[in-house]
């Protein structure tokens, strides 16, 4: 009997598992996008150096890589600035269009698309960690 209990409650308890996640710390307070909503992309960049992810509110990059910019944190304090973008790569293994953040000077702007000119705040979702 408690066998079946579970078999019927694992998946809800795993699909409950699965929605969760963590509001990290905020690395900014305030963001630059395109648009209010944060939703058009930027620009389109070039990785000049490999890049580890701290934790899950970066993003792993390698040398050569394409990311596409969405927004640009503002810079505070003594905090380095950093990007959110999605990385774009020739093998599955590269997060292909997993977006998170990464340091500004890692990359080179290749080309702009639309200029950050909408200065917004960001939320706890913008440092969600699933």
């Amino acid at each position: 009997m408690a066998k079946r209990l579970l078999l019927l409650f694992l998946p809800g308890l795993v699909s409950i598992c699965a929605v969760h996640g963590i509001f990290m710390d905020r690395l900014a307070s305030r963001k630059l996008c395109a648009d209010d909503e944060c939703v058009y992309t930027i620009s389109l960049a070039r990785a000049q150096e490999d890049y580890s992810a701290p934790d899950c509110r970066f993003i792993n990059v390698k040398k050569g890589q394409w990311i596409y910019v969405y927004s640009k944190l503002v810079k505070e304090n003594e905090a380095g600035e950093f990007w959110a973008g999605s990385v774009y790569g020739d093998q599955p293994e590269d997060e292909m269009g997993t977006v998170g953040y990464f340091p500004s000077n890692l990359v080179q702007e290749q080309h702009v698309y639309q200029e950050a000119t909408k200065e917004v705040p960001t939320t706890d979702i913008d440092f969600f960690c699933e």
